[in-house]
């Protein structure tokens, strides 16, 4: 019991992180319609901010400005990368986000080297719950991202800018006959993911103290793999496929026999829901127009 249990809270915890992280990606693909690939970037990019004010001995500190220079950085990659490919095709846009990607793991490793950097954020502890020794630090992070999830949902629904979100992710051409500053609302869309991936990256830290520069790749590939299961374009779609996700990465790790090939089946579990629902399970099919 004690061990189910505890796969239980470390798949919600894992599935937290993805959650986070596909977040980011569902709301820049439903409103600027483009997958950002350099997304697990920023979170490596967050992750060396909170390493270096680190040395400070201030985790409020060390978070709050891997914020602001994870969305320092999120609205200039916007502004300088992806902005000029407004209108280009699919395919452009994405070898432009992979080259970005490569370009921001390239320098983290001139500037910082290739090992990896061990950085303790904030130990939490653990308490025992239900005859299981449970870490604080996981309870912390699924807390966290039922909040911002449901704050993001608020924020979407019942706000000014997110309306505007709304309306730019179904026209772009009749929000901006609207009245609706197009690349103003996206600008903001890359702000809001750029700072979830922050946020992402102090949960990876505080479950696996270290950071390099490839430290978001996989975890961003699986973000994505989330949000594709839960329906990209759907919040609530980012946080099931997150949890999904991480409860079956948790549990296939538990058992000997194939936790070796725990990543293997992640992304068949992936393409067995495409197979059966190309839109996820909360994603909506959309007509294109002509």
């Amino acid at each position: 019991m004690e061990v189910i249990f505890s796969t239980l809270i470390n798949g919600l915890s894992l599935g937290g992180i993805y959650a986070m992280i596909a977040l980011g990606y569902t709301m820049v693909y439903g409103i600027a319609k483009m997958l950002n690939f350099a997304h697990g970037d920023i979170i490596m990019v967050g992750g060396y901010v909170i390493y270096v004010f680190m040395a400070t001995h201030n985790p409020l500190l060390a978070v709050g400005m891997a914020v602001i220079c994870c969305v320092i950085l999120g609205m200039t990659v916007e502004k300088l990368a992806y902005k000029p490919l407004r209108g280009a095709s699919p395919l452009a846009v994405l070898i432009t986000a992979i080259g970005v990607s490569y370009l921001l793991q390239s320098l983290a490793q001139i500037i910082f080297g290739s090992a990896p950097k061990m950085v303790t954020v904030y130990d939490f502890g653990s308490i025992k719950l239900w005859g299981a020794n449970v870490q604080v630090a996981s309870l912390v992070t699924l807390g966290i991202t039922v909040v911002v999830m449901a704050a993001l949902t608020l924020f979407v629904k019942y706000t000014r800018t997110g309306r505007a979100m709304i309306a730019v992710s179904e026209d772009k051409g009749a929000a901006q006959l609207m009245g609706i500053n197009v690349n103003g609302i996206i600008t903001i869309t890359f702000a809001i993911g750029s700072s979830l991936a922050a946020l992402a990256g102090l949960f990876y830290l505080l479950k696996a103290p270290s950071v390099s520069n490839t430290m978001g790749a996989m975890p961003g590939i699986k973000a994505f793999t989330a949000a594709v299961i839960g329906g990209i374009g759907s919040i609530p779609g980012a946080m099931l496929g997150g949890i999904l996700l991480g409860m079956v990465e948790s549990i296939a790790g538990k058992i000997a026999v194939i936790a070796p090939y725990t990543d293997a089946i992640e992304f068949s579990l992936l393409i067995i829901i495409l197979l059966v629902r190309p839109t996820g399970f909360l994603g909506k099919k959309r007509r294109e127009k002509v």
